[in-house]
């Protein structure tokens, strides 16, 4: 088994992982929930859908890129505004040497 913790793995590749341990962690967590989203009060056929929500309160978005950019910043506020959550974290896992992290407050 492969067992370098650096980055260079797709992003699919972090959220089993983080999956494993936030069940080891007992976090509650919900992977990729649909947000639905409404337009003038109808459910348009489009949803959202953010890589995990934790504790039903905190929307867990997921990167494995060089850089976080404000596109990956707008997704993350898009999410929140979908579900109306307030706390949301932007979570890179493609940033050498390390993890890059935002917390996001809408």
């Amino acid at each position: 088994m492969y067992k370098d913790k650096g980055c260079g793995f797709l992003e699919g590749v972090y959220q089993d992982c983080l999956s494993i341990e936030f069940r080891l962690q007992n976090i509650p967590y919900v992977v990729q929930p649909p947000l639905r989203l409404t337009y003038k009060g109808e459910s348009l056929a489009h949803v959202y859908v953010p890589d995990f929500v934790c504790f039903e309160k905190i929307v867990v978005e997921l990167k494995a890129t060089a850089k976080l950019a404000d596109d990956h910043r707008a997704q993350l506020h898009n999410y929140l505004k979908a579900s109306g959550i307030k706390l949301g974290l932007l979570v890179n896992f493609g940033h050498y040497p390390g993890l890059e992290h935002e917390r996001i407050v809408r």
